[in-house]
């Protein structure tokens, strides 16, 4: 019998892949920075499992946790499109249905679509 995966699991498991969607969307998945969403959702589980409530913004911080990780590999990322300066923010920082938000243009994309705007 396969063992029922808790909903902080999938929550984690959900956030992995929409990180993971927006790294190849910004030509960004690498071995490296799939390392960088790995250590992410680790570090977040740990969370998840103490404040099973907040599995529904692990989204929002796994994809932050990328986006700090990642400053140290190729600067800011993601960016925006049109103002290619601009890094992107995830916004609510610690809430239900995150966004990639740029300060100019308004919200982007929800966190794992930012190949489909």
């Amino acid at each position: 019998m396969i063992p029922e995966v808790s909903h902080g699991e999938r929550a984690l498991h959900t956030a992995r892949a929409a990180v993971l969607r927006d790294l190849d969307a910004t030509g960004h998945s690498d071995p490296a920075t799939v390392s960088a969403v790995d250590d992410a959702v680790a570090g977040r589980r740990w969370w998840v499992e103490q404040w099973p409530d907040g599995a529904a913004f692990v989204t929002a911080l796994v994809a932050q946790d990328v986006a700090d990780a990642m400053l140290e590999q190729v600067g800011r990322w993601p960016r925006c499109r049109i103002h290619d300066e601009e890094p992107l923010v995830v916004e609510p920082a610690l809430g239900q249905d995150p966004h990639w938000v740029c300060g100019h243009c308004g919200v982007i994309a929800p966190i794992g679509a930012l190949g489909c705007s």
